[in-house]
């Protein structure tokens, strides 16, 4: 699937959030948006997901305006991963997981065989499939992060929007939902924090600040230190380590020096 926006615009509360977006995730591709906090990436991809309408311009999936899909059809194709989840009723995890399987279901359908083995294959593949019966409000984070990503893969569509997938997760499943992601053979599009897993996984990126795009490119292409400094007002150095992986190393405004006693 491919994904494209033209001159994406969105104004809330009266502030002006995106500022004529243009962007293209091509078949197949795992991309990245990265940037500075207030730039507009969420926003940005919450109007993909149709938790926003943008004030201006649109979105297309392979070539067709996404307000000419229904809610449904477009739950058919794309599948979100988002930053909070919170429910008010006490859902197993496997519950919460079968909520992937709404968009394929007409109303009053009841869950069948095929929907519990989409789901078990779904646990199985996040390393949840042990936690089926936990409530899943007595999940970690990092846990309760890892069933959104299997109740998204229930949902079986072409496309995922993941919102900063590896925020509450420790660094062994950063990289393991990361792995995960990347290994899918789907559209990927991802709000993405850390620079370093950002270069490591992805494609292509593209950089929002103040609500415009300012670079696009491959990590090895975008990333670099001047460019860096002038996104996110930090100095860095960028290397690359004996398995050829871009690495960011972040240096601290005033650099202390040692006291010896």
């Amino acid at each position: 699937m491919v994904i494209e926006s033209k001159a994406v615009e969105a104004t809330l509360g009266g502030n002006h959030i995106l500022k004529g977006i243009d962007l293209k995730v091509n078949d197949r591709e795992l991309l990245g948006i990265i940037g500075p906090n207030g730039s507009g990436k969420s926003t940005f991809l919450k109007c993909i997901y149709r938790v926003l309408e943008p004030s201006g311009g649109a979105v297309y999936l392979d070539g067709k305006n996404l307000k000419e899909y229904t809610y449904k059809e477009s739950a058919k194709s794309l599948a979100v991963v988002a930053q909070h989840n919170y429910y008010n009723f006490d859902f197993s995890v496997k519950d919460v997981v079968l909520m992937g399987r709404a968009p394929h279901k007409r109303a009053l359908d009841r869950d069948n065989a095929e929907d519990f083995r989409i789901v078990d294959d779904a646990l199985k593949t996040v390393g949840m499939y042990d936690f089926a019966e936990r409530s899943f409000s007595t999940l970690s984070g990092g846990e309760q992060q890892r069933v959104i990503l299997a109740r998204a893969l229930a949902q079986q569509t072409p496309c995922l929007c993941l919102d900063e997938p590896t925020n509450h997760l420790d660094i062994k499943y950063q990289l393991q939902l990361m792995d995960l992601v990347s290994g899918l053979d789907r559209t990927v599009i991802s709000v993405i924090h850390d620079l370093n897993i950002a270069a490591m996984y992805c494609h292509r990126l593209y950089a929002l600040k103040d609500g415009k795009i300012v670079g696009e490119g491959t990590p090895r292409e975008l990333l670099t230190p001047e460019f860096i400094r002038e996104v996110y007002e930090v100095d860095s150095e960028v290397v690359t380590d004996g398995n050829g992986i871009l690495h960011i190393l972040f240096h601290p405004a005033q650099k202390k020096e040692e006291v010896c006693v």
